[in-house]
């Protein structure tokens, strides 16, 4: 056995700290979805084999999403994964696509609550801290890749990037903010922020809000985040993540006001 800055060797197996890491992140996120299960009176043990659903359609809705979005640093375009396509089970390669990962997850839970006749939107509301939790854990394997870096830097939390790993308009810079730490700073609060509201209005929330709240918290915080980014995916120009995220953001706020506005009205009514 051999370890290196990346991974490690077993034999002829490589393990990946990016791919564990996000593995870790997964089990842990695992473990909240099945307490909050246990705690809403639901079968927590359910989660296991949602999660292999959510997981594997949620990595292949990841990789979709980079391909036909891969940042503009990357070097790798749309056009050379459809023209090459045994690279696009490279996922080490360009990586994967969080807002992909998120409907790949859904689709996922979808599926398996049919095929297991359970709530669809019980499982969102338990997935939605779960998965918050998961991107936060998973956004440091990042680190290890040196990527998702932002501006260049002199505050005491700037990492150093190796030259290999710098964007080209950024070659004679060494340290740049951590923005993968910030990313995943957000979305520990967005999981605090989801628990709170959960534990402080459980008799007032509808079934689904949990899921409308993590709609709103992931994509206010990456469309922000996405200002200060260097390898965005531009699409026609324009920062596609950003833009989806806003859109997303928006429309679930409006989701989430109409539903309580209407329950509002009907309660004052009564």
């Amino acid at each position: 056995m051999s370890i290196d800055a990346f991974g490690i060797h077993i034999g002829p197996l490589y393990f990946r700290f990016y791919g564990l890491i996000i593995m870790g992140g997964a089990v842990a996120g695992a473990l909240v979805a099945r307490w909050k299960l246990k705690e809403d009176g639901e079968d927590p043990e359910i989660i296991w084999d949602a999660l292999m659903w959510a997981l594997l359609l949620g990595i292949v809705g990841a990789r979709i999403w980079h391909i036909f979005t891969p940042s503009r640093y990357s070097g790798i375009t749309t056009e050379y994964y459809l023209r090459n396509p045994i690279a696009m089970l490279s996922t080490w390669k360009g990586g994967l696509g969080i807002p992909g990962g998120i409907i790949g997850g859904i689709l996922g839970l979808y599926l398996f609550s049919r095929r297991r006749k359970v709530s669809l939107v019980t499982l969102l509301d338990a997935g939605a801290p779960a998965t918050a939790l998961a991107q936060a854990i998973g956004r440091w394997g990042n680190f290890v890749n040196q990527e998702l870096y932002g501006p260049p830097t002199d505050l005491p939390w700037g990492i150093y990037i190796d030259p290999a790993f710098r964007v080209p308009d950024y070659a004679g810079f060494e340290r740049f903010h951590p923005l993968f730490l910030y990313e995943s700073l957000w979305n520990v609060g967005a999981l605090l922020l989801m628990i709170w509201l959960w534990r402080r209005f459980g008799d007032r929330l509808k079934p689904g809000d949990i899921f409308q709240v993590y709609l709103i918290a992931y994509p206010v915080g990456r469309f922000l985040l996405e200002f200060i980014r260097l390898d965005y995916a531009a699409v026609f120009g324009v920062n596609f993540n950003q833009l989806s995220m806003l859109v997303v953001a928006i429309t679930s706020a409006v989701i989430l006001f109409l539903r309580h506005r209407a329950r509002g009205e009907t309660a004052h009514v009564n």
